[in-house]
């Protein structure tokens, strides 16, 4: 079985707390629903904020979820100028019979605009 990755990303209005929890629950179950995982698929997770998000932790969210045995990680997304603001990114590392070309990568609301690509196919 093959170690892969699945990106996402979506952004948020506000920077509160509700709305990052939001925001990162609804992107981690549509990247679960579109990639058919399963719990026990998921090896870990890095988030990444830009730093006009800091009122709370996306992985809070994914244990509110239940995902309380899985290792979460969650940092700073480089501040490169003209950048997406109020973006929460994820990397999920998963166990998985499926090539590269069989991930479905995930970018919700404002983050379309990082992987038009992708975008169109969703």
């Amino acid at each position: 079985m093959a170690v892969r990755a699945v990106r996402g990303a979506i952004t948020v209005s506000e920077n509160t707390k509700e709305l990052i929890w939001e925001g990162t629950k609804e992107l981690l179950v549509e990247i679960i629903e579109r990639n058919s995982l399963e719990y026990t698929d998921i090896i870990s997770v890095i988030f990444t904020v830009t730093q006009d998000l800091n009122a709370a932790f996306p992985a809070v969210a994914a244990r509110q979820i239940g995902w309380n045995d899985i290792p979460l990680m969650c940092t700073s997304e480089i501040n490169v100028p003209g950048s997406l603001k109020k973006c929460i990114r994820v990397m999920i590392h998963i166990n998985t019979e499926k090539t590269n070309t069989d991930i479905n990568h995930v970018y919700l609301k404002g983050a379309q605009v990082l992987r038009p690509d992708l975008a169109k196919q969703q």
